[in-house]
């Protein structure tokens, strides 16, 4: 069965300098020539620290930003050759659950109107009794009173504001949903409730999710696959077991070592990877590998040629050390 997002050498450069005659000069590249695949039902992480890309690579997905370059198939169609009105019927299938819960929420609307929004843009009412019963249905579902659709966002804690938001994605019974960060601003109590949610959802409708994040450990439980990105490009991609047991690229082994470990006496004794210097800038990234100045087992080839991805059993990375 075809995948139902396929994601081909995806590129999001940003303008941050011009001439005097308006024409570009220099360009922030946020995301350089990326791809993956998710299939249907299926949950991808996408990990990395913070700048490296991931938020830009969601929003492009699903069009918010329109792409530099590169290709997405959705479903068997192609996202970026649809005009407005074919891009309506694909936003209905394809949703975002944003990382802000404060600022993804128009503070001037009610919930209801704020959940309802989706469906009256997509006309999925026939008049407004059966718009309040879907409010109502979808308030429930995502463990919200149905009372709760006449207050406005400023009444409700970050987790509920984020369960708001999940309510609003799923208004249009969509089958992939990319969450942006959903937990990275909510209390450690609530993030469990709200990936136990998310896990529920998934279940009973059979949604795909991309999932960015960069809390490593995390990703670990609610992905079936990893793609773990640095400077705008995904250095490995593995089955979701199979990259924490084995990691292969050196910034990879980085993050990994970073998680702490429930363990006194492992956590002693274990070696910490700590990286030096700071990230490049991703207005004139470094030739060849991205990573190779923070890298202890950079070679001269790093230097001169940008690694290509290999592929070994679903495990793919893109290191010179696996030439």
């Amino acid at each position: 069965m075809a995948p139902l997002i396929e994601v081909k050498n995806l590129k999001k450069y940003f303008v941050v300098g011009s001439n005097p005659f308006g024409t570009p000069t220099s360009w922030l590249k946020a995301i350089d020539d990326i791809s993956f695949t998710i299939d249907r039902g299926e949950t991808l992480g996408l990990v990395g620290e913070s700048g490296c890309g991931k938020t830009t690579a969601g929003r492009t997905i699903c069009r918010l930003y329109e792409p530099t370059a590169g290709e997405v198939v959705f479903d068997g169609q192609k996202v970026f050759d649809l005009d407005a009105k074919q891009m309506l019927g694909i936003r209905r299938k394809m949703q975002m659950i944003f990382q802000d819960p404060y600022a993804s929420l128009n503070s001037r609307m009610t919930v209801g109107d704020i959940v309802g929004e989706p469906i009256d843009i997509h006309g999925l009412a026939a008049n407004k009794h059966e718009r309040l019963h879907m409010v109502h249905d979808l308030l429930h579902t995502v463990g919200l009173s149905p009372e709760h659709a006449t207050r406005f966002p400023h009444e409700f804690s970050g987790g509920q504001r984020q369960r708001i938001g999940v309510a609003r994605a799923l208004a249009v019974s969509p089958s992939f949903i990319i969450c942006d960060e959903p937990i990275s601003a909510l209390d450690v109590s609530i993030q469990a409730q709200v990936i136990n949610m998310l896990e529920d959802l998934q279940e009973k409708r059979g949604l795909s999710y991309l999932f960015i994040a960069h809390d490593l450990s995390m990703v670990k439980h609610t992905s079936r696959r990893v793609a773990v990105m640095y400077l705008g490009k995904i250095v490995e991609l593995a089955p979701s077991a199979e990259l924490y047991r084995n990691p292969m690229h050196p910034y990879t082994k980085a993050l990994l070592s970073a998680i702490p470990i429930p363990d006194p006496e492992v956590e002693r004794t274990r070696q910490r990877i700590i990286l030096q210097g700071d990230v490049p800038s991703p207005i004139d990234p470094p030739a060849g590998c991205r990573f190779r100045a923070r890298c202890s087992q950079a070679m001269p080839i790093c230097a001169e040629q940008d690694p290509e991805m290999k592929h070994n059993d679903g495990h793919s990375v893109a290191c010179h050390l696996f030439d």
